[in-house]
C-alpha cells in the first residue's frame, strides 16, 4: 500500500505526510469498493486496476466520489468482465 500511496501523491502532487493517515484510508477503501464491483485482484500487478483505484481515490480527495461511478462506468465494467472467470463445471468466480 505504500507504494501506492507514494504513486497517488506524486499525482494529486502532494508533498507533505500530514494527510498520510487520512490518503491511505482513501486508498483502502477505493481498493475495496473496487473488489466488491469487480472481483478480486492484486493492487500490486494489476495495472488498470489500479488506475481506477487512483481515480476514485481523486475524486474522494477533492469531495465528488458521487461522480466517479458514472464518469468511469465503461472501465469499471470492463475490469468487472476481465476478472470475472467461468469454471469448467459451469459456477461462476469472481
Amino acid at each position: 500500500m505504500d507504494e501506492l500511496l507514494k504513486a497517488f501523491k506524486r499525482r494529486m502532487k502532494i508533498f507533505h505526510t500530514a494527510e498520510d493517515e487520512a490518503l491511505l484510508a482513501i486508498l483502502s477503501a477505493s481498493v475495496e469498493d473496487l473488489k466488491v464491483k469487480c472481483g478480486q485482484f492484486d493492487v500490486a500487478s494489476h495495472e488498470r486496476a489500479r488506475e481506477l483505484i487512483m481515480e476514485r481515490s481523486r475524486y474522494v480527495y477533492n469531495d465528488k466520489l458521487e461522480e466517479f461511478d458514472a464518469n468511469f462506468l465503461s472501465q469499471i465494467q470492463s475490469l468487472q468482465f476481465e476478472l470475472y472467470e467461468v469454471i469448467e463445471d459451469g459456477t461462476t468466480t469472481y
